[in-house]
């Protein structure tokens, strides 16, 4: 008999959630800190002490004998120091203590976290504050803290201080707009986020035989198995009983630590699959997508598999994405996004749907820097992941009613007539229109999904750059709106609406993005950016627009652009740097000596069969094409090395970023393209690693 699953019993058991607040704080402390949760202002200091005592009964109960404040650094990753509660009593016992002043503040060794220049590597000083509106949660015998992270003189050094930063910025517009539509109840307006999570599943014994997957992640060669994804018969297939176990391990696993895991399917690609959770609010989508992909890799290895997150692990076939669901919410329910059924519902919706559409427009480069990095290079534009060119897919339906609000006509809809002139809308059905899948950035009922993110990315960084870039349209468009009077305002509003649309409809676009006449048109048509690589997109964080916007919404100082600017071009060039020395390594020690010790047998055999009179001529051809090859794979791989000696002369990021793009990796690419060919001429029980067959159906 299977086992019985009581979810609503286990969901959230290990969080300190708000139902366990409520159960073991003082009524008067609980409303205090719900109201610092459900306002985003600085927690009372009063509370502290209470809140923590709680927090640290709690947590003993449950197993934990430490704390940590959880916090991400610009490594991309969530980074912890674990103290423990132990307290000396003098006596030679120990008593468990926690001080609300350990919850609120931490002290950390920033010096080896990456600050683009913002501290000396001697100024080592940074410090942690919790974050009140993420739950705290305990893991491994540990209370984990989500936390900010800033420097000793109060830059941000990590990801969620931005976060938090933009989503005050868009909350603070958005509210200036809903009064301007009567709306006196709201006080916060929430960006909320779901993202789906795509991952693959490999086994662990062909893993560890691939030095590639273990020090980049992905494959840096390997030719294409006989059977890929052409039959389309993985994508929604039945589970394997293997990976079904796995996943169901997984989510009682997130279930327990409060992510509301709720779908998981294959995907398109053999060995790949994807979990998607129910949306919650920006900077908590954030910590819960970073825990679920630290427990998908630490479950995966109970299983003897290994997960791998990166967006391009397998040449050939797809690659993994992290759509980005995005939406806009008040604290009192309402989704901004939602067209509505009334004419002023409608006003409101389209309001905010040009507000978006114009922030899209004025901002693309930021848009496709929030998602730049060496791994997504591989899938944007991949057949499986939309291109670079950043455009909005509105649907039929809704791209019907902005060209009709720019031409000033009337939509006739079911026998039924729709003024634009009063801003009304034709009802929608909730999914009024296809999903586009070539589409960076579409809206999908009462939302938008932004599928341009890739599988390893820590969302906080698209979601950074989409709320601010929001809550600027928005302004612009309070700025506007509050001039008008209560006679005129429709008035104002319309031409407000006519005027955006007209000047940003260029972004829109509902066809296919992978067609060639589509870059065509995009690019000297439209004047859309088409920022192809990392290198290309990253230098625009530091544009002078850019620092005036994140500077008047008080998301990023310009010091601390320039840092982030600086440091990814950093992880981007020393990502290709890793990949680089490991691809130069495989050839030499790897590749080269198998490709040897197999011409050898084939020179045998020739001296063999010329010995008897045999004709050799097949052997022979074999062998030369196999030498000539070889000759070049290696001839090819000292100039690697070269260019690996070459780089270190150049001196600028953003030199050495370009050097590794133009130079390097096109000089990897020209190996791979050889030893690719070698491995399918090659016998099998010479090849040195496990081929792309033997990785993608390893999980049986």
């Amino acid at each position: 008999m299977a086992e019985v699953i009581d979810v609503s019993r286990i969901f959230g058991e290990d969080v300190f959630n708000e139902s366990t607040m409520r159960k073991r704080l003082p009524k008067d402390v609980f409303k205090k800190l719900k109201e610092t949760m459900n306002t985003g202002r600085e927690l009372d200091g009063s509370i502290a002490e209470s809140v923590a005592t709680a927090m640290k009964d709690w947590a003993i109960e449950k197993g934990a004998t430490h704390y940590t404040h959880w916090f991400q650094p610009m490594t991309g990753i969530t980074a912890e120091k674990h103290d423990s509660f132990i307290a000396p009593t003098g006596d030679g016992t120990v008593i468990m203590e926690f001080s609300g002043k350990e919850l609120i503040k931490g002290e950390t060794d920033a010096s080896s976290f990456p600050s683009g220049g913002i501290r000396a590597t001697f100024e080592a000083r940074g410090y942690t504050a919790w974050d009140p509106t993420s739950f705290v949660f305990v893991k491994d015998t540990t209370l984990y803290i989500p936390t900010a992270f800033c420097s000793y003189t109060g830059e941000a050094l990590d990801k969620k201080t931005p976060l938090l930063r933009s989503m005050a910025a868009l909350s603070e517009q958005a509210l200036r707009v809903l009064r301007l539509f009567g709306n006196t109840t709201s006080k916060r307006v929430i960006p909320t986020v779901g993202a789906e999570q795509e991952y693959f599943l490999v086994d662990k014994s062909v893993y560890e035989k691939r030095k590639d997957l273990l020090y980049t992640g992905r494959t840096l060669f390997g030719a294409p198995a006989p059977k890929g994804q052409e039959m389309e018969d993985h994508y929604f297939g039945v589970i394997k009983q293997r990976v079904s176990d796995y996943m169901k391990d997984l989510d009682i696993a997130l279930w327990k630590l409060g992510v509301p895991s709720t779908t998981k399917h294959n995907e398109a690609a053999p060995a790949q699959h994807e979990m998607a959770p129910i949306f919650a609010s920006a900077n908590v989508a954030a910590d819960q997508n970073q825990l679920a992909m630290e427990m998908m890799q630490k479950i995966a290895k109970k299983h003897d598999m290994v997960c791998l997150l990166h967006e391009k692990p397998f040449k050939g076939v797809n690659g993994s994405g992290k759509h980005d669901n995005w939406a806009l919410s008040t604290d009192d329910g309402q989704n901004l996004l939602n067209p509505g059924k009334s004419p002023s519902e409608n006003a409101q919706f389209l309001t905010f749907l040009a507000a978006v559409i114009k922030a899209v427009d004025d901002y693309a480069e930021l848009l496709r820097l929030s998602v730049a990095t060496a791994g997504n290079d591989h899938r944007l534009g991949a057949h499986e992941a939309p291109p670079a060119i950043i455009s909005i897919f509105l649907g039929d339906e809704l791209d019907e009613v902005v060209k009709a609000i720019i031409d000033g006509r009337t939509i006739v809809k079911k026998s039924s007539y729709f003024d634009l002139g009063i801003v009304t809308l034709p009802k929608f059905k909730k999914d009024n229109t296809d999903r586009n899948r070539t589409s960076p950035f579409a809206f999908t009922g009462n939302k938008f999904e932004f599928r341009s993110v890739g599988s390893t990315h820590n969302v906080s960084t698209p979601n950074i750059i989409l709320n601010t870039i929001v809550a600027e349209s928005l302004r612009v468009f309070a700025d506007e709106l509050e001039k008008a009077t209560a006679e005129n305002f429709d008035e104002v509003l319309h031409s407000l609406l006519v005027k955006t649309f007209k000047q940003h409809s260029r972004v829109i676009f509902n066809g296919n993005g992978y067609d060639e006449v589509w870059v065509e048109e995009a690019t000297k048509k439209r004047g859309l950016p088409n920022l192809v690589s990392t290198v290309d997109a990253l230098p625009h964080f530091a544009d002078q627009k850019s620092i005036e916007l994140f500077g008047r919404h008080k998301v990023f100082t310009e010091r601390e652009i320039h840092a982030r600017t600086e440091i990814l071009l950093e992880n981007y060039y020393k990502t290709l740097n890793i990949e680089a020395q490991t691809a130069a390594q495989m050839v030499k020690r790897d590749y080269a000596p198998a490709v040897m010790s197999y011409q050898k047998v084939l020179c045998d055999v020739i001296a063999s069969k010329k010995n008897v009179g045999v004709d050799a001529s097949v052997e022979l051809d074999t062998v030369n094409r196999i030498a000539s090859l070889s000759a070049s794979m290696l001839a090819k791989n000292e100039e690697l090395y070269g260019l690996l000696t070459k780089v270190k002369e150049l001196s600028g990021v953003e030199t050495i970023a370009r050097f590794y793009h133009d130079e390097i990796f096109a000089k990897m690419n020209e190996i791979r393209e050889i030893v690719d060919t070698l491995e399918t001429m090659v016998a099998s029980s010479y090849w040195p690693v496990p081929t792309y067959g033997e990785i993608l159906f390893s999980v049986k």
